[in-house]
C-alpha cells in the first residue's frame, strides 16, 4: 500500500537551491523503492523572501509547513541582508519556524565516513570510530529571551537575556536519554554550572531524569571543557546534550571530526512527527550558482526526515549506505576533492547516489521502525 506524505520544501537563499534540489530529487527515489508518494509545496524564506515580500517567513510559508508531515528546507542568510532591521533578518525566519512548529530538540550526528580522515586537520588515529550524536535544545535560551538597547550615561547598553524553565530542560534531556538508550548508552550533558544559575537548573534536572534511565550513563561536563575535548578525545562522546548557544557552537565545532561541515546533517523535532531538515551549514553565498556546493548533508537531512517523521530505518539506511558508497568510490565535491579524487559537481554528486540508492534492496534484518 503506497504511503501518503505531505514535505514542505523551502529552497533559502544562496546555496539553499542547488543542494535542495539534490535532496528531493534524492527523497523522490527512495520514496519510489520504498512505497511512497509525496506531494511537495515550495515556500519562500529567508533573505529571497524579504526581497520578495518584504518578510523572512510568509504567512503561506508557515501555513504549508504546519500542513507538512516534514520539512526539508536548504539555508538561509547571507551578507546582503547582514544590515537589514532585525525584523527583516533572514535567521529570524528560521527561529520563529522553529518556535511555531514547537520543534525544541535539534539532532546533529557528526560521524567519519571512511577515506575522510586526511581531510580533517585531526590526526587520523584521533578520528578513527568517531560517531556522536549533539541534541541541542532549541526554543530557549538567550537567543529567545528578552533583548534591548538603551542609552546610558556612559553609552549605549545591550542586554540580552538568558532563561529557561524546568520543563523546558526536562523534555531535551528526556529525549538526549532515550536517543542513547539506542547508540552506545552515555549522555554527557554541557552546561556553565560553575557561574550561570540557568546552568545549575540544567544539572539539577539532568540528575533527576537520569534516574529514570539506569541503563544510560550520565557525565556532566563544563562547555569550555567539552570544546577542548571534543578535539582532543572525540570518540569517547556518544550523545552531547546541551542549550541552545552552547547546542549552537558546539555542532558546528564538530564539523572538523568529518572533514567538512559540507557533511552534516540535522533534525529538528518536537513532540510529534513533524520535523524540520536541513544542513548544519549555511548559505555559502560566495559559491552560490557555481554547482560546487556538498549536497551530501542536505541528502543525509532527507535519510533522517525518513527516520524521524516517517518512522522508516529501512529507507534512511539505504540513503546513509547510498552517501557511503559514492564517497567510498572517491566521488567529492570541491569542499572535498584531492588529487586523484572524483571531483564532481552539485548534481552529479547527487545523481551518483540515485544510482547506489537503486542498488539498495530491503534488509529483513532491520527493523522499519524509527531508530538513532
Amino acid at each position: 500500500m503506497t504511503k501518503q506524505r505531505h514535505v514542505a520544501v523551502l529552497p533559502g537563499d544562496g546555496i539553499g537551491p542547488e543542494i535542495v534540489e539534490e535532496g528531493v530529487k534524492v527523497m523522490k527515489q527512495a520514496g519510489e523503492q520504498f512505497g511512497y508518494h509525496f506531494q511537495v509545496d515550495f515556500g519562500l524564506i529567508g533573505g529571497s523572501a524579504v526581497d520578495r515580500v518584504q518578510n523572512p517567513l510568509p504567512t503561506e510559508t508557515l501555513q504549508i509547513c504546519w500542513e507538512a508531515d516534514a520539512v526539508l528546507l536548504g539555508a538561509v542568510g547571507g551578507p546582503a541582508w547582514d544590515k537589514n532591521p532585525p525584523e527583516l533578518r533572514p535567521e529570524k525566519a528560521l527561529l520563529r519556524l522553529r518556535k511555531e512548529l514547537g520543534l525544541f530538540a535539534n539532532l546533529r550526528p557528526a560521524k567519519l565516513f571512511s577515506g575522510l580522515e586526511q581531510s580533517s586537520t585531526l590526526k587520523a588515529e584521533v578520528l578513527e570510530g568517531v560517531d556522536l550524536l549533539v541534541v541541542r535544545e532549541l526554543t530557549g535560551g538567550i537567543y529567545f529571551g528578552e533583548k534591548r538597547r538603551e542609552q546610558t550615561e556612559r553609552g549605549e547598553k545591550a542586554t540580552d537575556t538568558l532563561v529557561y524553565q524546568d520543563y523546558e530542560v526536562e523534555r531535551i534531556l528526556r529525549r538526549a536519554f532515550e536517543w542513547a538508550r539506542n547508540r552506545r548508552k552515555k549522555v554527557t550533558s554541557v552546561d556553565k554550572a560553575n557561574v550561570l544559575e540557568s546552568s545549575r537548573l540544567w544539572r539539577q534536572v539532568a540528575e533527576r531524569v537520569a534516574g529514570e534511565y539506569p541503563d544510560v550513563k550520565l557525565d556532566h561536563m563544563l562547555v569550555d571543557n567539552c570544546a577542548m575535548q571534543i578535539i582532543h578525545r572525540p570518540t569517547d562522546f556518544d550523545v552531547i546534550v546541551t542549550e541552545n548557544m552552547f547546542g549552537d557552537i558546539l555542532s558546528d565545532e564538530a564539523a572538523i571530526l568529518t572533514g567538512s561541515i559540507g557533511l552534516l546533517p540535522s533534525a529538528s523535532i518536537g513532540e510529534g512527527n513533524r520535523g524540520l531538515y536541513e544542513p548544519v551549514h549555511g548559505s555559502a553565498p560566495g559559491i552560490a550558482g557555481e554547482g560546487v556546493a556538498n549536497p551530501v548533508a542536505t541528502i543525509l537531512s532527507v535519510a533522517m526526515m525518513f527516520r524521524h517523521s516517517f518512522g522508516d530505518e529501512q529507507a534512511a539506511r539505504a540513503i546513509e549506505a547510498a552517501v557511503t558508497c559514492v564517497l567510498n568510490q572517491g566521488a567529492r565535491t570541491m569542499d572535498l576533492a584531492a588529487p586523484g579524487d572524483l571531483a564532481l559537481s552539485t548534481d552529479q554528486f547527487g545523481d551518483r547516489v540515485i544510482e547506489e540508492l537503486k542498488q539498495q534492496q530491503p534488509d529483513p534484518h532491520i527493523p522499519v521502525e524509527a531508530m538513532m
